[in-house]
């Protein structure tokens, strides 16, 4: 029987979007589903969901759950990946609290920044780990990645791993459709096209009938921006660069140098920018998975709509060889040709039986390929400390970080780097 591989398992909501929409499709019947998670009550939770999804629409798929994470993997032809390594507390907390007694705010910290490196350092291990058993008793298997921060992730487990990976984000998925909403614009029969790196992907054509609506757009943003609302920051770029970015603006104020600044204090109201907000959203999240679990297991039958998630399509394409386009993460092997050939980046691909083939792009914009630079940077160095170990490649990815740079000396990014490592402790042993 082959075999679909969910690592993070215990994300019981993702997991029923992703393989409820498994045992929604045709093409992808009589999968045995292998869930591991380092978390049994949570893994417990998802294995019964999806076992009464799979008797609501009668999927032939097999449920089960594994606590050895070599065994959920072997004879896998599809992983997929959801883990959150530390969790919000300690090492979430830890990345927001550290940084704040240095005078540095933070909205996400997932990506890029200070806490992006660190959740990068203290993640890059366990995939490598993975690439490890993956090459041992799947090598064959694609690893579709959903883990943050979606780049360095993506690309070391291509070229340190050594495992076919494409990286998958729901920005690109959104973007327009968030845009046209934001501005009151009908979306219908728009077509799109979307390349350059996660969370800092960019709209670069939208057309309706072959006419160009980046004129309206900008006629429609620039009024907007007269008054409060979610997306000031993304906005403010576009009107400044030329070109909608696909992440959202809490993402993208840390991302750049310009709007979370204390000699500016200002911008924080002017551009409502929401500081600390994925603390909220951990509390939030944790929260309302109680009562969520309350709900879902109230009833003896649990239904399942197939969602927009890529995973499902994916492997869909690869099972019946009928062509699938996404929004992928994958080496630039020459496909932005203005961009750094070791850095992933977001570009169009085509998913058919052979796999997923990125498509050809060209030069960027030259502004927006130099932003993507600012991040590209700090990716790749960060990618260097935890695979050499070398700690002063940590101080360089965060001397290198856009918004860390703009607001701390070099001795206080020292300083905050060696308190970060301290404060993480087992977390980064190699650091140690």
């Amino acid at each position: 029987m082959a075999k679909i591989t969910f690592i993070g398992a215990g994300s019981t909501v993702f997991v029923k979007n992703v393989l409820g929409d498994v045992m929604s499709t045709p093409a992808l019947q009589g999968f045995e589903l292998a869930l591991f998670d380092i978390d049994m009550e949570r893994l417990n939770d998802s294995e019964r969901l999806l076992n009464s999804i799979k008797e609501t629409l009668g999927s032939t798929c097999q449920i089960k759950a594994y606590t050895d994470r070599k065994e959920a993997l072997r004879g896998a032809k599809y992983v997929i990946n959801a883990i959150q390594v530390g969790g919000y507390d300690p090492c979430t907390i830890t990345d927001f609290e550290v940084p704040k007694k240095y005078g540095l705010r933070q909205t996400i910290a997932d990506s890029l920044g200070i806490g992006g490196i660190f959740r990068n350092l203290r993640t890059i291990p366990v995939m490598l780990d993975f690439a490890k058993d993956i090459q041992e008793v799947c090598p064959d298997a694609w690893f579709l990645n959903y883990t943050n921060p979606m780049a360095v992730l993506t690309n070391v487990m291509n070229t340190v791993g050594g495992v076919k990976t494409v990286g998958l984000c729901h920005s690109v998925q959104h973007c327009v459709s968030d845009l046209f909403r934001t501005l009151e614009m009908d979306p219908t029969g728009v077509e799109s096209k979307i390349a350059g790196i996660n969370h800092m992907a960019w709209l670069l054509e939208v057309k309706k009938d072959g006419v160009d609506l980046y004129p309206e757009i900008k006629r429609r943003a620039a009024e907007k921006q007269k008054e409060k609302h979610h997306d000031m920051v993304r906005f403010e770029l576009m009107l400044r660069f030329g070109y909608y970015v696909t992440e959202s603006s809490e993402h993208n104020a840390e991302y750049h140098p310009y709007f979370i600044k204390r000699n500016y204090p200002e911008l924080i109201e002017r551009y409502n920018i929401p500081l600390d907000e994925y603390l909220r959203r951990c509390v939030n999240q944790i929260n309302g998975w109680k009562e969520m679990r309350e709900k879902l297991f109230a009833s003896e039958s649990i239904g399942h709509s197939r969602s927009k998630e890529y995973a499902s399509y994916i492997m869909e394409a690869m099972e019946t060889n009928q062509p699938f386009k996404i929004g992928g993460n994958v080496m630039n092997t020459d496909l932005i040709t203005n961009l750094p050939k070791e850095a992933c980046v977001e570009v169009p691909c085509l998913v058919d039986a052979s796999g997923v083939t990125p498509t050809y792009v060209g030069d960027l914009p030259p502004q927006l390929a130099a932003l993507n630079r600012t991040n590209i940077n700090t990716q790749l160095l960060t990618v260097e400390a935890a695979v050499t170990g070398k700690k002063e490649h940590i101080y360089h990815a965060a001397m290198l970080d856009p918004h860390t740079s703009a607001e701390l000396s070099i001795d206080d990014i020292v300083a905050l780097c060696d308190d970060l490592i301290e404060a993480h402790g087992s977390w980064l042993p190699e650091f140690k």
